[in-house]
């Protein structure tokens, strides 16, 4: 994967709906129960189980979205030992759980720094643009229907799955995908893996499709041992939805700017200032 630093695709305004889902997500993150022993690798029984407890509660479950049934026992948070060890107290939910409002909250769930610091990436560099053009309201619904889409469609292709799905990444695809409809031409300076990490100005057209081709072909279980713990199917379904979405926008999109100098060598590399 090349990974992005930076668009030549200035904004008019200051995008302060993609800066608030930034800040959201982090602080989600960092106020989550166990999250830090999670992060860090640590093996403490209580951490994990508060972890556990608070993802069932609010992440999004493939099988209570399209069956709209919650588990009769759920973990508490709690430690215990029963007859093989020590592990985590279940008992019925002590909460009323909405499978539909759980894809809003798990929107903003992640498991890692690692997730939670690639999908924030891509929003800063992509969503400024998209917000930019649809305005603050309308990109903050855009948003959330593409998690939506997302959400729904992985769960109707995993309808009886157990498995907490959490993550920005498909409301994060709706605006790659958004951005490739209206920007295709638009510059993007990005690392490639390449002995080292060499930067490059690309076509976005060239980046973010080749990120859903990477998406689509790992939804399928190719290139991957086995589906792994990514939500690929929601990545492919949040970009497509925010293609369809953006489409409308596309005529009265002024193009970027024209790109200037060379496209790769030491000249080529981004100028920043402070």
């Amino acid at each position: 994967m090349v990974i992005p630093v930076h668009d030549v695709n200035p904004v008019r305004r200051t995008p302060w709906v993609t800066y608030a889902l930034i800040a959201a997500n982090v602080l989600v993150f960092v106020s989550t129960p166990g999250i830090a022993g999670s992060v860090a690798g640590g093996s403490d029984l209580a951490q994990l189980c508060h972890l556990q407890a608070f993802m069932d509660h609010y992440a999004a479950v493939p099988r209570e979205l399209i069956h709209h049934q919650t588990p009769r026992l759920v973990p508490t948070g709690e430690t215990g030992v029963g007859l093989h060890g020590p592990g985590c107290v279940v008992r019925p939910p002590s909460y009323d759980k909405s499978p539909p409002l759980s894809v809003f909250t798990a929107m903003f769930l992640h498991g890692s720094w690692l997730h939670l610091l690639g999908n924030m990436l891509f929003l800063l560099i992509f969503g400024n643009n998209v917000e930019d053009r649809m305005g603050h309201v309308r990109y903050f619904f855009f948003y959330v229907v593409c998690g939506y889409a997302a959400g729904y469609g992985f769960a109707l292709l995993n309808a009886d799955s157990g498995d907490p799905l959490i993550g920005a990444s498909g409301a994060i695809a709706g605006v790659l995908g958004a951005y490739i409809v209206l920007w295709p031409r638009a510059r993007v300076w990005v690392l490639v893996p390449f002995l080292v990490f060499l930067p490059l100005r690309l076509p976005a057209w060239l980046v973010l499709g080749f990120w859903f081709v990477l998406q689509a072909v790992y939804s399928s279980g190719h290139g991957v041992s086995g589906a792994g713990t990514v939500a690929y199917a929601a990545h492919v379904v949040g970009f497509v939805a925010g293609m369809l979405l953006a489409w409308p926008l596309k005529p009265g999109t002024p193009p970027p700017p024209e790109p200037r100098g060379l496209l790769f060598g030491r000249r080529a590399r981004p100028r920043y200032t402070w």
